[in-house]
């Protein structure tokens, strides 16, 4: 039994599925993210210009809104526009200090609500109130801790809309800091905007993040707003557009004027806490999209323990095929790094790149975890 087991040529049929797991990787490259890299937006003779209603849900955000709330309310845009606070039962001073913007801004439109909704758990019910009181069709969203990177984010952030588009996807990186965390928080961000951008590009939109993003009132209440996703906390970003973004109607916008920029957490738990709440709605994405997620997934999870050992087996052909996913890899990140503004990132790629596995494996678990009920 001993000497069967060992004549059984594993270490060929693990260098053969490292080879297979190394394949699907370039696929991923080559067919997805590639588009990302090499993207480049249709030029238009026109700037678009349409009415829009900024929404910016808060809870017990005075501080933030103190520091971030004027960036949204100095933009220069040459159309009609209002910004909506929408303050969401706030125990600290968010209702006075909005009261005292309004005496400056006098676009500024508040929404105070007192209550909280029952059975709909998370920041869909004030989003949902802040929508319904947008006086224009186009609706653009951020958080009440983001703040734009210029003033024309506004008007930038309308190029992505054309004939048939619904759907405008914008990218919002963490600000720059020093320490490990701070790249890590900012490597998983931008890798996170690669699949979700890229997808976008190939035509299977699947999801975005309302700290920038942008849709039509239509297409919110055709699909009768949240009301398919109201049992789940979390969910009012990506569920959504998981929901209502097609090949036709969805349309991305990266020029760095449109970004809108976060405070990436400060230590290690409040950073998993944040993620983990993030990934419990990912088991309620599309069957398609959870298939080609998850298995890209999983094979970055095993693409490094296979090359470990399948230097037992030949050495020089797993360093080759190392090495084309190396070059392959990094003149795919080094392009979209620089075109979301993440140069700095790139000297340290293939060490977050490593981390990738362990972050992977540390977050599996949460896909299973019953999320919080709370939005703050």
């Amino acid at each position: 039994m001993t000497r069967l087991y060992w004549s059984f040529p594993w270490l060929e049929l693990l260098f053969i599925l490292f080879c297979l797991i190394t394949i699907v990787q370039l696929f991923y490259y080559g067919w997805f993210f590639r588009r990302l890299a090499f993207y480049t937006p249709r030029e238009k003779e026109h700037s678009q210009q349409h009415p829009v209603s900024v929404i910016i849900c808060a809870r017990d955000e005075a501080a933030r809104l103190v520091s971030h709330l004027p960036g949204a309310l100095v933009q220069t845009y040459p159309s009609t526009h209002e910004v909506i606070v929408v303050n969401h039962n706030s125990q600290d001073d968010t209702r006075f200090l909005l009261d005292e913007f309004k005496k400056t801004f006098k676009g500024l439109h508040i929404v105070n609500l007192e209550h909280e909704a029952i059975g709909i758990p998370g920041k869909k019910y004030p989003l949902s109130m802040g929508i319904k009181e947008a006086r224009y069709e186009i609706v653009l969203l951020t958080d009440a801790d983001c703040v734009p990177a210029s003033e024309y984010w506004m008007h930038k952030m309308q190029d992505g809309y054309d004939n048939g588009i619904e759907v405008v996807l914008g990218y919002s990186p963490y600000k720059k800091g020093p320490g490990i965390l701070n790249k890590i928080i900012r490597f998983d961000t931008f890798h996170t905007a690669l699949q979700y951008l890229s997808y976008a590009l190939a035509g299977m939109p699947y999801m975005g993040v309302g700290r920038n993003l942008s849709y039509k009132k239509e297409v919110f209440f055709r699909n009768k707003g949240f009301s398919a996703i109201n049992h789940v906390p979390g969910g009012d970003d990506d569920l959504f557009i998981n929901k209502v973004a097609t090949k036709e109607n969805t349309a991305i916008v990266i020029d760095p004027d449109t970004f809108t920029l976060s405070e990436p957490k400060k230590n290690f738990s409040d950073w998993f806490r944040q993620k983990a709440r993030h990934y419990t709605t990912a088991k309620y994405y599309k069957t398609r999209h959870k298939f080609l997620l998850g298995l890209y997934s999983f094979s970055h999870v095993l693409f490094y323990p296979l090359l470990i050992v399948s230097l037992f087996f030949d050495w020089r052909l797993a360093l080759t095929l190392f090495g084309i996913r190396l070059v392959v890899q990094g003149y795919i990140f080094q392009k979209t790094m620089h075109r979301l503004g993440e140069d700095d990132l790139f000297p340290w790629w293939w060490l977050l790149d490593i981390w990738m596995f362990l972050y992977y494996l540390i977050f599996s678990t949460t896909l299973w975890k019953k999320p919080r009920k709370a939005w703050k």
